[in-house]
């Protein structure tokens, strides 16, 4: 299954709520363009977004004297396909690299760790885990499956261990084994805890510092926040809170095949000008996939 075709069913109740006003819409009048604001903020996208997008289409229509719905539908797509930002580089196909990956408990990160590390090894890059999230035993343990199923080596210490030197010991190993590619699972944090958030800030310190003196040369270290797409606005607090903290470079959106309604994805990029480096459509290995604006938006308004 492809990326569009994916997103098409994991974005279902999204796409439900436009397709009533889309299908069922003839003449566009002013009742149209309030159900369209309104349908966009409860969709997660945030009230700014769904404004701007609703006031945007609104001229487009006028300028090019479109009159009805679904005329309206390609349009909507393309409009919200603006708000996200194209990255600059992958951390994970534009290698070497070492790439940090936190969130709040739950958000998905340990199997996403694993699954991007068994498409890295099936594409042929040297790739090591890193396992810095030392107060959860099941987060090591998950790590060490995962790392058996690719065939790539895993970095850990004892449960209490420092997270900061675990990360330092990954990337001494990178250097013996010339890995392009380091996955470093962190803890899950509370956005709302300011200690924890100044011990992950020391965790991605030290492996900056580490990283810039790698012999073949400085690996660039890219902070991924990975997001669980159902937690709807509260998603963008975390965002906001742990990019103020760390300085983000991307993010990862999980869990897009379950209930959610797809506009938080929307809201993060566009609200903090970040990239989304891949989205999770499923439970399998190919169902975590490169993100595509176009084919995201297309999937979220139901074009076919």
């Amino acid at each position: 299954m492809g990326l569009f075709d994916a997103l098409s069913r994991g974005l279902k109740r999204s796409r439900e709520a436009l397709n009533e006003i889309f299908y069922f819409g003839g003449e566009v009048t002013e009742d149209f363009w309030e159900d369209l604001e309104d349908t966009l903020v409860m969709g997660d996208m945030g009230a700014e977004i769904s404004m701007q997008v609703t006031d945007d289409l609104r001229d487009l229509a006028a300028r090019q004297n479109l009159k009805t719905a679904p005329q309206l539908r390609a349009a909507l797509a393309d409009r919200l396909a603006e708000n996200f930002v194209k990255p600059e580089h992958d951390p994970f196909d534009e290698t070497p690299s070492c790439v940090l990956f936190v969130g709040i408990n739950g958000a998905g990160k340990t199997t996403t760790v694993g699954k991007i590390a068994c498409a890295a090894h099936e594409a042929g890059k040297n790739v090591v885990i890193g396992s810095a999230d030392t107060f959860r035993a099941a987060a090591i343990e998950q790590l060490d499956v995962w790392g058996q199923r690719a065939g790539v080596p895993v970095v850990k210490r004892d449960r209490g261990s420092d997270p900061a030197s675990v990360c330092y010991d990954v990337l001494d190993e990178a250097e013996r084994q010339t890995s392009d590619l380091v996955l470093i699972d962190t803890a899950g944090r509370l956005h709302t805890s300011p200690e924890l958030m100044r011990e992950l800030a020391k965790v991605v310190n030290v492996t900056r510092k580490r990283a810039s003196k790698c012999r073949a040369g400085a690996m660039p270290v890219y902070v991924v926040l990975v997001i669980d797409a159902a937690t709807g606005q509260n998603g963008l607090n975390q965002a906001l809170e742990f990019n103020d903290a760390l300085g983000l470079d991307g993010i990862i959106m999980t869990k897009l095949d379950g209930t959610a309604k797809g506009g938080i994805a929307m809201a993060v990029a566009s609200k903090l000008k970040l990239p989304i480096y891949r989205v999770g459509v499923g439970e399998h290995i190919e169902d975590l996939q490169p993100f595509d604006a176009h084919d995201f938006c297309r999937a979220l308004v139901g074009e076919e």
